[in-house]
């Protein structure tokens, strides 16, 4: 029996490169994709096949929209080829960026770049991947904490991840049909190198926000990854449209 194969966007570093190990750890082969590095995707890769798991990278630019009908016919082909097949099985939507700009200083052009990276292009890359996603397959999104509790300076990003998540439920309806389960995981602050690596560099700001969770401490990528790859097992089959916050319980 064939491995069950996820494609993982922005799937090379930070959140997405664990969500990319622990899914192989499942057992799971691993699409992921790349934006601006990609010897740090193929370390990736190698990590996952020394897991003994098939991978492969690709790359993906969400901010231009224009390139997800390429995008798809790479994934076509790299199925073929690595796996001899014409479908996978769990499409996971965690590619992004990150900016903290007051709502005053948004610019048109930002708005921009934040719409077709974190909605735009989330939703039409799921529309147009529905055809290679085999039924029963699983569509997981990654929103965020601040959808939940405000952060000055998040007004765009937030808002868009507030669009995916009710473009969650809607997806959860109308592919219901298929088997085809959708969530979306929202974490909560996470010390990685996203947003210019904005909690990591700044220790006054991670002192905040520790302060702000039960458990005393901000996130680390392994604390999300795992959750997104629980939702790829069958353990996961019956849970369905949700959000699910992984935030240590910030601001309860």
């Amino acid at each position: 029996m064939s491995s069950k194969i996820a494609l993982v966007t922005g799937g090379s570093r930070g959140l997405g490169k664990d969500m990319a190990i622990s899914i192989a750890k499942k057992g799971f082969d691993v699409m992921l994709t790349w934006r601006s590095n990609e010897e740090l995707a193929h370390e990736t890769v190698k990590e996952i096949e020394a897991l003994g798991r098939n991978a492969a990278a690709l790359h993906l630019d969400m901010s231009r929209f224009e390139s997800l009908d390429l995008f798809i016919k790479n994934v076509t082909s790299v199925l073929q080829q690595k796996w001899n097949a014409d479908k996978f099985d769990f499409l996971i939507n965690n590619a992004g960026m990150g900016a903290t700009v007051p709502f005053t200083n948004v610019t048109e052009e930002l708005f921009t770049d934040f719409l077709n990276v974190h909605f735009k292009g989330v939703y039409f890359l799921t529309q147009k991947a529905l055809p290679l996603l085999n039924d029963g397959g699983r569509i997981i999104n990654i929103s965020t904490g601040t959808t939940r509790f405000c952060v000055p300076g998040y007004s765009v990003y937030a808002s868009m991840k507030g669009a995916v998540e009710i473009f969650t439920k809607y997806l959860a309806k109308e592919l219901g049909a298929r088997g085809i389960t959708s969530n979306i995981v929202a974490p909560g602050p996470v010390e990685t190198d996203f947003n210019s690596a904005a909690i990591r560099s700044n220790p006054q700001m991670k002192g905040f926000l520790s302060s702000l969770s039960p458990l005393g401490r901000v996130g680390n990528a392994d604390d999300i990854g795992g959750v997104v790859a629980f939702l790829c097992t069958e353990d996961a089959k019956w849970i369905n449209g949700q959000r699910i916050e992984v935030s240590g319980g910030i601001n309860q």
